[in-house]
């Protein structure tokens, strides 16, 4: 896996702690936005303290390539980070799958962004890690996350009660999952 990719209009990155300002500008300009989606934050969750050492930490699961995050940037505004796609939990053996996250700033939705990013991402992640299938989480309600999903060619498996705990409450999720096809990585829709 490299360090930086590219696809038509972004840059995908691998970060570490030294960026942890742009990170930490990124979450406080989208904390309204994203908070009501995501786990309920630590106190120091908005200080480049908290960035450094969360960045740091991934940095050191990417080079064990276990957990990969890829902040994305537009090529028009390389230094500042609009959103990330993190592959994660890795299972192989019997399994052979990961888990997909990703997120936006408000800001940058629906500019086609992520499609774009997971269009790339997905038959990398797929061929790199021999994987036969990525699953993702989305809240019943998140429509666009659903109607992207659907799109790559991700189908709906299961809906799990009370799965995760977002921001301080128990909520549910649908499973979706990209199944590899024989051969037919490279041929996402």
């Amino acid at each position: 896996m490299q360090f930086i990719y590219q696809t038509e209009r972004l840059l995908l990155k691998v970060l570490d702690s030294r960026q942890a300002g742009l990170i930490c500008n990124f979450y406080q300009e989208n904390q309204a936005f994203l908070e009501p989606f995501e786990p309920k934050h630590p106190e120091n969750f908005y200080t480049e303290a908290f960035h450094a050492s969360n960045l740091a930490s991934e940095y050191k699961a990417f080079l064990k390539l276990s957990h990969m995050r890829y902040w994305i940037f537009t090529k028009a505004h390389p230094n500042v980070p609009i959103g990330s796609v993190c592959f994660n939990n890795f299972l192989h053996g019997a399994f052979q799958k990961c888990m997909l996250g990703y997120k936006l700033g408000e800001t940058d939705c629906h500019n086609g962004y992520m499609r774009e990013v997971l269009l790339f991402m997905i038959p990398l992640i797929m061929q790199e890690f021999h994987l036969h299938r990525i699953e993702a989480y989305v809240q019943p309600d998140n429509f666009s996350s659903i109607r992207l999903l659907t799109r790559l060619g991700f189908i709906e498996e299961g809906y799990l009660s009370d799965y995760a705990q977002i921001n301080g409450k128990w909520v549910d999720h649908l499973l979706f999952s990209y199944i590899r096809k024989q051969d037919i990585v490279n041929t996402l829709p």
